[in-house]
């Protein structure tokens, strides 16, 4: 909430107070301490928040024994849940990198938690919830934004032209070009660190949505292209890339959104 106070008869300029919003100050929270003989142990900081409590956020402090625990934070995260504190929420499914399920901002990068060696932090390790979106409890995002965005770019291949007996083929060239485009497993680590989607995301697609659009667009049997690039021809749709590239840096699968934003850029151009 923003409020502006005039100090003009006290020959001043006009100042702005900025008031945070509530629930917008993280506190400290419970500490949960090792067991006695306990002899290598990492602390985890896990972010916790549950709306309907009205309570502020908190950092509740778990020290995990490594030598009882899996090599990854997923494993860590399950132990505090199994055997710790049995409240604490958050998704998760295959813990092979492939569901997306897991994805956190773990020490201060966003990842899957299934991918993510604990061996690979150095200090305590702090797990959050993907930054920007709103929070459902805890680690759960409420990501119901991003979806209604990708459903908006029609992710199915569409023809005009009547089907084929068998299946619509490819050549292995064809096939090639989306290579770097279906891997997408839609966990939206990239969506969530491009500054551009936090201050535009009523009307920016984001880096995930575009890279899914495009893995149709480079599609040699969709017959939509034009479609496509008309739906994508948009100020704020496409254009709030500025290529910061914070969507190819954090992709824990090595995809590049930052590329396939500028090829349908270059897409858009060749029409003109």
């Amino acid at each position: 909430m923003m409020s502006t106070t005039s100090n003009r008869q006290r020959g001043c300029t006009d100042m702005v107070e900025l008031n945070l919003p509530a629930n917008s100050k993280v506190t400290t929270g419970l500490s949960h301490k090792a067991p006695a003989d306990a002899t290598r142990i990492k602390t985890f900081k896990v972010y916790r928040f549950d709306p309907d409590s009205g309570d502020n956020p908190r950092l509740d402090s778990f020290e995990i024994d490594l030598d009882k625990c899996g090599p990854m934070v997923l494993d860590a995260l399950i132990k505090i849940k199994n055997e710790i504190d049995s409240t604490l929420t958050f998704r998760r499914s295959c813990r092979e990198g492939v569901c997306g399920s897991c994805a956190f901002n773990i020490d201060g990068t966003n990842t899957l938690a299934c991918t993510k060696a604990i061996s690979d932090i150095k200090g305590d390790v702090k797990v959050y919830p993907l930054p920007h979106m709103p929070v459902i409890k805890d680690l759960v995002p409420d990501l119901t934004v991003p979806y209604a965005q990708y459903t908006s770019i029609k992710p199915w291949l569409m023809t005009d032209s009547a089907a084929p007996d068998s299946e619509r083929l490819q050549s292995p060239e064809e096939r090639a070009r989306l290579d770097g485009l279906w891997e997408c497993i839609l966990c939206f680590c990239c969506q969530t660190s491009c500054p551009s989607y936090w201050w535009n995301g009523d009307r920016y697609l984001g880096p995930a949505v575009l890279l899914q659009s495009y893995r149709w667009i480079a599609d040699s049997r969709d017959e939509a292209t034009g479609e496509r690039l008309d739906d994508l021809d948009d100020p704020f749709k496409l254009y709030r890339c500025h290529t910061i590239m914070n969507c190819t840096n954090t992709c824990p699968k090595g995809l590049n959104p930052g590329k396939a934003i500028a090829e349908i850029k270059k897409a858009l151009v060749k029409r003109l």
